[in-house]
Formats: C-alpha cells, sequence, structure tokens
C-alpha cells in the first residue's frame, strides 16, 4: 500500500507541470518543445506503469463483486480509447495534447471535429471503464483519480491554449470543435470529414486493441475478460 501511495502522489504531482505555466515554460525553453514532450510523456508513462503495477500488488478490499456483464465495458470502450489517442497524438492540434506538429485547419479537422481533447476522452474512457469494471478500492482511487485528471485536463487544455493563441486565434481554431464528442457535428458546426491522421489513428487504434488481447495483456483492461469462459 505504501509503494502504491508513493507512485500515486509521484504520478499526479508530475501532472501538475503542465498546469504551471512557468514551470512549463521554463522546462521548454531549456529542452526545446519537441524534446520536452518526449521526455514528459515517457517520464508519463513509466510512472502510469508503476502505478498500475504498484495497485496490482497492493492488498485487495472489494466494494463490489465483479460480474460478466461488467467485463463487457472495457471490452467495449477500449476500442473507442485507443482510437481517440491514436488519432488525438497524430493529429496536428494546437488545442490540446498531441504529438505531431504542422499546420491545424480548422475547416478540415479530423478527429479534432469529434472533440478538440481526443487523447484526453481516450484517457478519460480507458479510466472509467476501470472503475466500472475493478470493484476493489484501489482500483477505484487509481482509476476514479485517473478519470477525474482527465476532466481537469479538458478546462486545463483549454486555459493553455487560450493563453497561448491569444483570444481571435483561439474562437478561429474553436469554432468548428467542442469538448463534448459529436456537439459540434450535431449543431452543423463542422463535418466529418476523415483525413489520413484519422484514418491511420483508426486503424492504429484498432491493432493495438487487437494485439493487446492477442497478447494476452489483460491488465489494461483491469481483467481478464476471459476468466468467465472457463468454469
Amino acid at each position: 500500500m505504501v509503494q502504491f501511495a508513493l507512485a500515486y502522489v509521484l504520478f499526479m504531482t508530475a501532472h501538475l507541470v503542465p498546469a504551471a505555466p512557468h514551470l512549463r515554460g521554463f522546462a521548454i525553453r531549456t529542452l526545446g518543445r519537441r524534446t520536452y514532450l518526449v521526455l514528459y510523456s515517457l517520464a508519463s508513462l513509466l510512472l502510469l506503469i508503476w502505478l498500475i503495477a504498484a495497485a496490482r500488488s497492493a492488498p485487495t478490499l472489494f466494494l463490489w463483486p465483479l460480474t460478466p456483464e461488467l467485463v463487457l465495458i472495457p471490452l467495449i470502450a477500449m476500442p473507442f480509447a485507443f482510437i481517440l489517442v491514436v488519432a488525438g497524438l497524430l493529429q496536428p492540434n494546437p488545442l490540446s495534447v498531441s504529438w505531431r506538429g504542422g499546420v491545424f485547419d480548422p475547416a478540415r479537422p479530423g478527429i479534432v471535429a469529434v472533440t478538440r481533447h481526443p487523447v484526453l476522452w481516450g484517457f478519460l474512457l480507458w479510466a472509467l471503464s476501470h472503475v466500472a469494471v475493478n470493484g476493489d478500492m484501489v482500483s477505484v482511487a487509481l482509476f476514479g483519480g485517473l478519470a477525474l485528471y482527465a476532466v481537469v485536463g479538458f478546462g486545463l487544455a483549454d486555459k493553455r491554449a487560450k493563453s497561448r493563441l491569444g483570444p481571435y486565434r483561439w474562437n478561429t481554431l474553436a469554432a468548428r470543435t467542442s469538448i463534448i464528442p459529436f456537439a459540434a457535428v450535431l449543431n452543423g458546426r463542422v463535418g466529418l470529414s476523415p483525413d489520413m491522421s484519422t484514418l491511420a489513428g483508426i486503424l492504429g487504434g484498432l491493432a493495438l486493441y487487437v494485439a493487446f488481447l492477442a497478447g494476452g495483456h489483460f491488465w489494461l483492461f483491469g481483467v481478464d475478460p476471459l476468466v468467465f469462459l472457463n468454469p
């Protein structure tokens, strides 16, 4: 439990860096934006892996039982989570998290037409599906905290983008997208026009989903769904 608490505190502390403009700005000026993003993403991934490993080794106190119906939740949600994360990272997006630079065309926003925070939404789906399928206290604390972080991240990302882009540029880029998935599409502000980045994200996300299932990496789903197929 001590290792879990330490990993949890370090993971959450590390994610305060993007929310601290002066600290983040200093890191970018020192390392360069691309190097900072790569190093920060790698550190976040390693801390996340440690956090999950620590959670799995912590004492178990169940709050509700696992049922076959609950197992369906991550199996259904995770393909969408993978697609949102992969497509979001591949799409140039000055409004939120992205690994790709380049020019963002608000008339052809790709996955950003669905939501301007696709990576955060993928992360949120992953976390919430794990809250449902894991009924123990540690998992609820872990994935519930990660889900809350993703929700808070929507506002923080918007605030950061507004400050960096300025009001006019922000309004121009954000006019054809929304935080809530498909809200901008449903109210007619933008049409769905998948570009090559979006198509690559869809295929890449589905490929990762199948690869994790085929490889038996059920830790990513929080539970082995095959447990209910073997009496």
